[in-house]
């Protein structure tokens, strides 16, 4: 199938990175969101990083122009069902996702393909409450979108080889990588990232060591670029509950055990560099630890 239109429904972090690449690759662009604020801020971010790229002399000029000319801003969820593809970008909330599909479905082209950004949630059940899981996959992007070059896709069990097959053409054409993964909680990145992002929080909690001695023996005892309690703030510490939640009640294994300091952190609503609080204190420069 020929995917000229895409739609992506959500205008935060993930979106608007989604959004810039698929105009920078040629695709007609349409992001939807709730609130127009998000999309006008998400159009501003956008604007400003496609800039930068001509600055570093990634893009051309004439390159950065035609991107723009391709990325529209749409709060009509129904225009946005016209869209070829249509990636869902929203919150990691699986009841969220499903009230998108269900707004969307009476919009739908007949040959629309539906995905999901998610990082964690069933993919199976996703596409199970929508009229077409066979033209259901996720498409799991890596953040910052731009810069990353992974894209994990994964099938649901009802997925066709026909819609795998178009959306490993359409990373190819954005010039990432792709990697099949099952429909297991968390599939392969965050399967292995986020468990160790929870054992650093456990390492935190339990005394073993302080926030900078975690972050720095992992960059230099492990040549990690960015150590992973400043990672997690950088993901977002909600999120990284979220996903380490998935996988404790998708596998029932205790070795998935949020760390109980990880849940106090995103109830006091200090969730890493998007809230200016998290294991790093955002409000100085540079950023302090909080424990």
């Amino acid at each position: 199938m020929d995917i000229n239109s895409v739609g992506v429904i959500g205008a935060g972090q993930m979106g608007n990175g989604i959004a810039h690449v698929f105009a920078l690759a040629g695709y007609d662009v349409m992001v939807n969101d709730v609130s127009e604020d998000a999309l006008n801020a998400c159009k501003s971010l956008i604007e400003k990083n496609i800039a930068r790229q001509v600055a570093r002399g990634k893009i051309t000029a004439a390159q950065q122009d035609a991107a723009l000319d391709r990325l529209h801003m749409e709060m009509d969820i129904a225009v946005i069902g016209k869209a070829d593809l249509i990636i869902e970008a929203a919150t990691e909330r699986e009841d969220i996702k499903h009230q998108i599909f269900a707004n969307l479905a009476p919009h739908l082209g007949e040959d629309t393909i539906l995905t999901s950004n998610t990082s964690s949630i069933s993919i199976t059940r996703l596409a199970a409450a929508t009229d077409r899981p066979e033209k259901f996959m996720g498409f799991h992007f890596m953040n910052p979108v731009p810069v990353m070059q992974l894209v994990e896709l994964i099938r649901g069990i009802a997925t066709d080889d026909e819609t795998y097959q178009t959306l490993k053409a359409v990373v190819s054409k954005l010039g990432k990588t792709s990697a099949s993964a099952e429909d297991f909680p968390a599939f392969i990145v965050n399967r292995i990232l986020m468990p160790m992002i929870n054992e650093a929080v456990y390492t935190l909690y339990e005394g073993v060591g302080t926030v900078e001695s975690i972050d720095t023996s992992l960059k230099l005892g492990a040549n990690h670029p960015m150590g992973p309690l400043e990672l997690a703030d950088f993901i977002g510490l909600d999120t990284c509950l979220a996903i380490m939640n998935v996988l404790y009640n998708g596998l029932a294994d205790t070795k998935y055990r949020p760390c109980p300091l990880l849940v106090k952190y995103v109830e006091a609503g200090w969730l890493g560099r998007k809230s200016q609080r998290g294991f790093y204190d955002y409000r100085v420069d540079p950023p302090v630890p909080t424990r």
